[in-house]
């Protein structure tokens, strides 16, 4: 019996080498181009995300009923600022953090276009979570996709700031300001940043 429990606990503990090790190499990899997925909008259509390529992009997990919620009006003048010269943002509606975002689709454009005038693309409701975590948020949170700005999402208004090349290449928490401005000068050194784009 004393056998068979070494034996047990000598292919745990190998295992658990294996796979330290097999992460420890993953996590020092190079970042994925994240907009290589097609992503459903709002209004039920789908978009490649490869159209964005060639622009600075921020994703942010958004939400109606958050303490942080009152941060669309900023990102909304953060996108009116910087459109022209490149820059777009994209929401990303997920009701992943205590129950913040319950509304439907519908629901959710009707309240960011009344109460904060939001004109830059929001997509439909997805999570950022778990198993039933959308395919772009597991390139942004994954360590392997995304070595030096994964991690798991911990609330909502988390924001990727993505390069020409579709890269990640800075990560805002939620209680950071989108014009603050350590944001301020990661989107315009992006911008600065005209060889990204291969």
């Amino acid at each position: 019996m004393n056998y068979w429990l070494i034996l047990l606990v000598g292919m745990v503990f190998v295992a658990a080498l294996v796979w330290f090790g097999y992460s420890r190499v993953n996590a020092g990899g190079e970042a994925v181009n994240v907009l290589r997925h097609t992503m459903t909008d709002i209004n039920g259509d789908d978009i490649p995300l490869s159209q964005y390529e060639g622009r600075v992009v921020m994703i942010v997990n958004v939400a109606s009923k958050c303490g942080f919620t009152p941060q669309y009006e900023e990102l909304e003048s953060l996108y009116q600022q910087y459109r022209e010269a490149g820059f777009v943002i994209l929401g990303f509606p997920a009701n992943d953090f205590m129950g913040q975002e319950p509304g439907t689709d519908a629901e959710i454009l009707e309240f960011c276009s009344l109460n904060y005038g939001v004109s830059f693309p929001i997509f439909s409701k997805i999570s950022v979570l778990g198993r039933n975590k959308a395919p772009l948020y597991d390139d942004l949170v994954s360590r392997r996709t995304n070595p030096d700005h994964g991690g798991m999402i911990k609330w909502n208004f988390t924001k990727f700031l993505i390069g020409r090349d579709g890269k990640p290449i800075a990560r805002f928490g939620p209680a950071t300001s989108p014009s603050a401005d350590e944001v301020i000068q990661a989107i315009e050194a992006a911008l600065d940043n005209k060889s990204e784009h291969v």
